[in-house]
């Protein structure tokens, strides 16, 4: 039987998992390539035989998404798979239409046959898009299954940035685990703030020896979504947050408006610094598209450790990467705090960069008052420490979740923000996760 030729389109995560779970081992097709995009340094690579199984003895290549068309043509590629996340519909369109264009068919797969299921009950926390604040709402959600005596483990999407086939399964319950494994700043803003609660964080390339393994110290699985992507494992209760900064958005986004119409609890998230309007226009629109689903209304709690130290200064802000680079937002929740304490100005971080970071900041144009904090390599990583080295400023206000000065060196003064997710509404989403345990007859100790 002939083998249909196929590529899948990815950013190093989603792709990979779709493979592992739908084409590893069939038959009837043959995976071409991967190709990679949204994350530097992540193409160029082949993805392990040993992961990749008996079809494929020589791994399979992963190379830069510019290639697809070429791969097309010289490679006779007939159907093209997408597998990434936060693209806009136009956007995903637009590969769509290249696609076809080139005589190939264009796919995106279900949610269903992509997700593995549990022993376990599942509580997957997602989102609409990058940076809605998802990581405090998953932590909110471990507090309160701690707090009645279960065990979370949390498992987090996929950051195969490193050695594909040393991830392969990773488990971190130190920081001298996030040390060790030698993570990047993007792994460590999603591990460290639970990893100091003294929750057990794994992650890695295959997602279903990963859930073995945290099936084996959990009484409930949470999956820690990334960007908007949709869950990896069967969840039992689906929790989706949403950006009222950001309003319609849930509706403009792939794959997140799929997490908005599954839901099964939406979170509109930052009600506190959002415009109370906006808020309920979200509410009634979640209403009316996902009528079934139960609201909830937090806020994004904000805390200088030394709010006098940027008022009236001139004030370098370091934001989550992901939030302001491909997430889209032109500030985060340093810049909120710095206005709101009164600095001077917020430092234009172009002038300072150099290397890997001056073309991120070319490459997303809308970055002209915060520098996001990159990491994906060590010559990144070194890059970011020149480019705040370079600044002209009078301190710098880390806002990412992460001790920035475990990893490189500050010369300025340094002020770290620190952002918690607080009830503004009933129900909570304590009260969420109650009768979530009630309904399933989870109970510490069984």
């Amino acid at each position: 039987m002939a083998r249909t030729r196929t590529v899948i389109m990815g950013a190093a995560g989603r792709d990979f998992h779709n493979f592992q779970v739908c084409y590893k081992n069939d038959e009837s097709t043959e995976i071409i390539a991967f190709t990679a995009t949204q994350i530097p340094g992540i193409d160029d690579r082949t993805f392990p035989a040993e992961i990749a199984g008996p079809l494929y003895p020589n791994g399979i290549p992963i190379v830069p998404e510019d290639d697809l068309v070429s791969l097309i043509r010289e490679q006779g590629v007939e159907k093209v798979v997408f597998a990434y996340s936060d693209i806009a519909h136009v956007d995903l369109m637009h590969k769509a239409s290249l696609v076809v264009a080139e005589g190939a068919e264009f796919s995106l797969l279900g949610s269903t046959p992509t997700m593995i299921p549990s022993t376990k009950p599942v509580i997957s926390v997602c989102a609409v898009r990058t940076g809605v604040g998802k990581s405090g709402i998953s932590k909110r959600v471990v507090a309160a299954l701690k707090a009645r005596g279960l065990r979370a483990v949390d498992v987090r999407h996929p950051m195969p940035y490193r050695d594909l086939l040393k991830m392969r399964v990773e488990r971190y319950a130190s920081i001298e685990d996030l040390d060790n494994y030698g993570v990047t700043i993007e792994e460590r803003e999603e591990y460290e703030h639970l990893v100091i609660e003294g929750v057990v964080v794994f992650a890695g390339v295959d997602y279903e020896a990963i859930l073995r393994e945290a099936e084996k110290e959990a009484d409930v699985v949470i999956w820690d979504g990334g960007n908007n992507d949709l869950p990896f494992y069967a969840s039992d209760l689906e929790i989706v947050a949403l950006d009222p900064h950001r309003a319609g958005h849930e509706r403009l986004y792939f794959p997140g408006e799929s997490n908005y119409l599954r839901a099964d609890v939406l979170v509109i998230n930052k009600v506190n610094t959002a415009d109370p309007v906006v808020v309920e226009e979200m509410a009634a629109a979640a209403a009316r598209f996902n009528h079934s689903a139960i609201l909830v209304k937090t806020g994004s709690t904000i805390t200088l450790d030394d709010p006098d130290a940027v008022r009236g200064k001139r004030v370098l802000v370091i934001e989550d990467g992901p939030t302001v680079t491909h997430g889209g937002m032109g500030y985060g929740a340093g810049a909120i705090a710095a206005r709101e304490h009164g600095a001077a100005t917020l430092v234009d971080p172009r002038p300072s960069a150099v290397g890997s970071i001056a073309s991120t900041l070319k490459q997303y144009s809308h970055l002209t008052e915060v520098l996001p904090a990159m990491g994906y390599s060590a010559q990144q990583l070194a890059d970011l420490e020149e480019t705040v080295r370079n600044a002209e400023c009078d301190v710098v206000l880390v806002a990412t979740p992460i001790d920035l000065s475990r990893l490189i060196s500050i010369p300025h003064p340094t002020v770290r923000a620190t952002y918690a997710v607080t009830d503004a509404s009933e129900p909570t989403l304590d009260d969420i996760v109650g009768a979530f345990c009630e309904q399933h007859g989870i109970v510490a100790g069984a």
